[in-house]
């Protein structure tokens, strides 16, 4: 069985998602590395410890508005974090975020976005 095969939402990898990160002691900017309607895998430069909670802003296109995009507000508990690690040093941190707290209509909005992009 393939990834896609047990993933309940599919994902888009060809397009960042800007957004924006908080957590009680630390707050980001990113670009998403793919985007499903469950969650978010992103880089960021401060390490996240697993589980931990944050809060989520992603500027997702309008498909009604050419150029325009839509803020989504979620809430997510960190799923995987892990180092990137080049020449010895660390980089940035790859992080996955699932979605714990997210409208039914946000979450529809990501989905008809990532089907829009698989066409």
């Amino acid at each position: 069985m393939t990834d896609s095969e047990r993933r309940r939402y599919p994902r888009v990898t060809d397009e960042r998602v800007e957004l924006t990160l908080a957590t009680g002691s630390y707050d980001a900017v990113a670009r998403t590395i793919n985007i499903s309607a469950s969650g978010v895998y992103c880089k960021l430069d401060h390490e996240i410890p697993l589980m931990s909670r944050v809060k989520l802003a992603l500027m997702i296109p309008d498909p009604q508005k050419a150029g325009k995009t839509r803020s989504i507000d979620a809430g997510g508990v960190v799923v995987r974090e892990h180092p990137v690690i080049i020449d010895g040093k660390v980089k940035h941190y790859d992080v996955a975020i699932f979605f714990d707290d997210l409208t039914s209509k946000d979450r529809e909005t990501i989905e008809r976005h990532i089907a829009q992009r698989q066409v």
